[in-house]
């Protein structure tokens, strides 16, 4: 889902929110083994070969997942202009799981496609987080739930 201005803050008990990584937004396509990573325009990224093997040596079987592809700094953070360059490393943040193993997973809950996600990957695909609207107005602030 492409991203939205919004002119007053939402909220939803069925909503959850999710930090924007600065880096490419892309499906990952798994097939035992072989990832093949794809722009929202259809468009093959060619440039991440040794991620795409990786991803595809992390994550078993068949699967689409959603995410971002990322350079991270030595702390951890998103660098863009990093991953232009195409320095290394590249990771793959995970935060939405599609299809798996022969299984269409768009009709179930978002909240249950990512508790699937979460026992999916491993290294160099990171998990997504995620929290919800009551998290942010009730309880620890975002700047807390960063550093956490």
């Amino acid at each position: 889902m492409p991203l939205a201005s919004l002119y007053a803050p939402f909220n939803h008990p069925d909503w959850i929110f999710e930090l924007k990584y600065d880096g490419f937004r892309a499906l990952a396509h798994i097939d035992s083994g072989y990832c093949r990573l794809v722009s929202r325009r259809g468009a093959a990224y060619r440039s991440f070969p040794k991620l795409c093997a990786a991803i595809g040596a992390a994550i078993q079987g068949q699967a689409v997942v959603d995410g971002e592809i990322v350079h991270l700094d030595a702390e951890g953070k998103p660098q863009f202009y990093e991953l232009m360059r195409r320095r290394a490393p590249q990771h793959y943040y995970a935060f939405d799981l599609l299809w798996l193993d022969g299984s269409d997973l768009r009709d179930i809950r978002l909240i249950e496609r990512k508790r699937l996600l979460r026992e999916l990957v491993r290294p160099p695909v990171l998990y997504a987080d995620h929290f919800d609207a009551r998290e942010v107005i009730h309880g620890p602030s975002v700047a807390n739930w960063l550093a956490a």
